[in-house]
């Protein structure tokens, strides 16, 4: 696989991953490669760095990666979602795996009503909704190991 950096017409910044050199000009030629910003198919591959391997006596570390400019709905939407966050945290229990038990027990009265948040898997929150019952998948910010 080869990884482009790209840019539009407009001067929109993103990338893009494909099988070969011929793979993007080919996908280019019908118009299947787009901008993520704008929907533009006027696209031209960036200058880029070539991609030299480390010796393998080197010390592996952290590596700070940028992308190219951020979108500026992008990051008011990151935003949103921190507040959003911060807000359920604030007005809710943390019941760790114990949520789809505790949210059936809010649901049938066994217990006050209350706001939760916790883990379940896939199953379990399925099931929930199936039973009727409100759940919502909140969402994972960059800053928690994504």
């Amino acid at each position: 696989m080869m990884r482009y950096d790209l840019v539009c017409d407009k001067g929109h910044e993103f990338d893009g991953w494909f099988a070969s050199s011929d793979a993007f000009d080919e996908q280019r030629a019908r118009d299947l490669v787009e901008c993520t910003v704008c929907g533009s198919v006027k696209i031209e591959k960036q200058l880029m760095a070539p991609g030299i391997s480390a010796k393998s006596n080197r010390k592996s570390g952290p590596v700070a990666l940028h992308s190219g400019p951020t979108d500026p709905r992008m990051t008011e939407m990151m935003q949103v979602m921190r507040e959003f966050r911060k807000h359920v945290d604030a007005t809710s229990e943390d019941v760790g795996s114990q949520f789809a038990e505790e949210a059936r027990k809010i649901h049938y009265k066994e217990v006050a009503e209350r706001g939760i948040r916790g883990q379940a898997t896939r199953e379990e929150a399925t099931e929930l909704i199936e039973e009727g019952i409100a759940v919502h998948p909140l969402p994972v910010l960059p800053e928690e190991g994504n």
